[in-house]
């Protein structure tokens, strides 16, 4: 979270690259509950090391349109090794045997916990199962002896995302630029993935 921060103005970016404002939140106590929603039938299913291909499927599945590109560009064994560890708590949201969302929580840091990974399909949003999962992300971690769960957003996600997280019990606490190659001329993600983020070739 550290670095030098960016003088007031424009600042090009070099060909081939995209950048997005990241907020990120915190929570320093477990808030009070928020009313379930009227959903049935789902489940929480607990990823591993040997997971890596339904993990990769479910992760392009959400972020195709939101920009979700670190753990498609990651090396096998590495992936492996995070969902495989036992202080990451690795979630598909399977409802009728299907996979619809994926929640991640990351305990590795002594006494906080990361809401790493936090998303459903495009079909699943706006059901209530993203108020559902992130009941479910608040339990879980605040079961555990933390003093701190945290979470960051970014331009390129849902735009109704950060005042979701705000709604859940999360204050922002920080505000950074994030440059990066765009995915989509990498190969890692199609061309016609994120429309609403301009494609600018090298």
């Amino acid at each position: 979270m550290h670095g030098t921060p960016l003088p007031a103005g424009y600042h090009p970016l070099p060909p081939g690259h995209l950048a997005n404002v990241v907020t990120c939140l915190e929570m320093m106590a477990r808030p009070s509950p928020r009313p379930l929603p009227d959903v049935q039938g789902l489940s929480l299913a607990r990823l591993g090391a040997a997971d890596t291909a339904r993990f990769r499927s479910l992760f392009h599945d959400i972020g195709r349109d939101i920009m979700w590109f670190s753990r498609l560009i990651m090396p096998e064994a590495e992936l492996a090794g995070i969902i495989g560890d036992p202080k990451v708590h690795s979630h598909a949201v399977v409802r009728d045997n299907r996979d619809i969302g994926l929640l991640e929580l990351d305990f590795r840091d002594d006494g906080q916990c990361e809401l790493s990974f936090f998303g459903l399909v495009p079909s699943a949003v706006g059901t209530g199962v993203g108020r559902w999962l992130m009941n479910e992300a608040i339990t879980r971690a605040w079961a555990a002896p933390i003093s701190r769960f945290w979470v960051h957003t970014c331009t390129f996600d849902h735009p109704d995302a950060l005042a979701f997280y705000q709604r859940s019990g999360f204050r922002p606490y920080a505000v950074m630029v994030e440059v990066h190659e765009d995915p989509r001329l990498t190969g890692h993600l199609p061309r016609d993935a994120a429309p609403g983020v301009p494609l600018i070739g090298r």
